[in-house]
């Protein structure tokens, strides 16, 4: 396994739409576990595939219950609304505050290739879901948060 590289926020490959994965191979699979062990080397609970140049649809996070490992994810519903405030590996010394949906459910391959769902409500892992996802349409939190700030 590798540490990657973390692209920052004025780096091109945050704002690509990230493609889907057609085929897992033994090469997305050492990908899914190169980014967790960058993931956890940075002290960051979730990476998106985008973080690390790579334009695929790829997510992992741990946010303490365990690694999740999702492959070409899609929120197919969404319920509520909630605010957090959030942080970015990309993004580093900055915070702000973002509205999102409080209940996510999400459909995704695992490393496998088996279809899977997961639903996340009101917690850290519903807010990480969708940062996440929202990295592999070329999105950042910044660009959704109402006030950002700097930390010292």
């Amino acid at each position: 396994m590798a540490i990657l590289e973390i692209k920052k926020v004025g780096d091109t490959s945050l704002r690509q739409k990230a493609l889907p994965v057609e085929r897992i191979d033994g090469t997305i699979r050492h990908l899914l576990d190169d980014m967790a062990e960058t993931m956890y080397k940075a002290d960051g609970v979730g990476l998106a595939a985008p973080q690390v140049g790579v334009n695929k649809r790829i997510v992992v996070i741990d946010t303490g219950e365990g690694l999740l490992e999702l492959i070409n994810p899609e929120i197919v519903r969404s319920e509520g609304e909630m605010e957090n405030t959030e942080g970015c590996l990309s993004v580093p010394g900055t915070s702000g505050r973002v509205k999102r949906a409080q209940k996510v459910y999400v459909h995704y391959l695992n490393r496998r290739g088996k279809r899977n769902r997961i639903i996340a409500n009101g917690n850290l892992l519903a807010t990480c879901l969708q940062h996440e996802i929202d990295h592999l349409e070329g999105i950042l939190f910044i660009d959704k948060a109402e006030e950002v700030r700097t930390n010292v």
